[in-house]
């Protein structure tokens, strides 16, 4: 059996003394892994790396064999993200909540789409963290959890939402969520307007919203927690945002 697609590299494992086994996330064939040989040469290591965009085919004489995989680069992450902290967290979290989410060999073209929106919004500074709270909306969605934030669940009104329950995956509005704001879930309110982006402070919002549902709906269900890259991140726009 054989295929080819488009893909981003995900994680690399190391295999033996040359080789590795790879995650990665397709267009059309959702998460695959596979055995690359020579993944240690250095013409390799200069493209093999999480956030690398690459034409994968996949090889192997049954399909539910672990199969071989070979690239074509198409795009190496930037050496501007590599050297920004911030920008390399983003990159490593949203690569390992992905690899650690999706169930392997399910399409999941929106997954895909909204990782290539991550990749292309890590060039600018002010837009990339509101990126990935709104890839982590769509992951979840995805996979089947996805939060209803068009209209406030006890109201019906569609204007000043400002909370999400934590039961539902609701939104709520203001004046409804007031009484009850500890026990809610803050919306920041670049989630509610499309093409917004938000702050740090918003981001960090945005992340824990998307994190307390990822990590009931997802990660809980398998007995893991949050991938590290992802609280690493997390840590780094708090301290960045001013937020203790």
């Amino acid at each position: 059996m054989e295929w080819s697609d488009d893909a981003v590299i995900l994680a690399l494992r190391r295999h033996g003394e040359t080789s590795a086994i790879a995650s990665l996330l397709t267009r059309s064939h959702g998460r695959q892994s596979g055995l690359v040989r020579g993944a240690r040469s250095r013409a390799s290591r200069s493209f093999l790396q999480p956030g690398s965009r690459v034409r994968a085919t996949w090889r192997a004489r049954l399909a539910e064999h672990l199969g071989t995989l070979s690239f074509e680069p198409l795009a190496a992450v930037p050496p501007d993200v590599l050297d920004d902290g911030g920008r390399l967290a983003a990159l490593a979290a949203a690569c390992a909540v992905a690899d650690a989410a999706l169930p392997e060999r399910e399409p999941h073209e929106a997954a895909y789409a909204g990782m290539l929106a991550v990749l292309a919004s890590l060039a600018d500074d002010a837009v990339w963290p509101s990126a990935l709270v709104k890839w982590e909306l769509g992951l979840l969605q995805a996979l089947g959890y996805g939060l209803d934030l068009s209209t406030c669940a006890a109201t019906g009104a569609t204007d000043d939402l400002a909370y999400v329950s934590p039961r539902s995956g609701r939104a709520v509005s203001r004046g409804a969520g007031t009484p009850y704001h500890g026990r809610l879930l803050t919306l920041p309110a670049f989630l509610v307007s499309a093409g917004a982006i938000g702050s740090r402070a918003d981001a960090v919002a945005g992340l824990e919203l998307t994190g307390y549902f990822l990590e009931r709906n997802v990660f809980r269900a398998h007995g893991r927690p949050l991938p590290q890259p992802r609280a690493r991140l997390l840590d780094i726009l708090r301290r960045t945002a001013g937020i203790r």
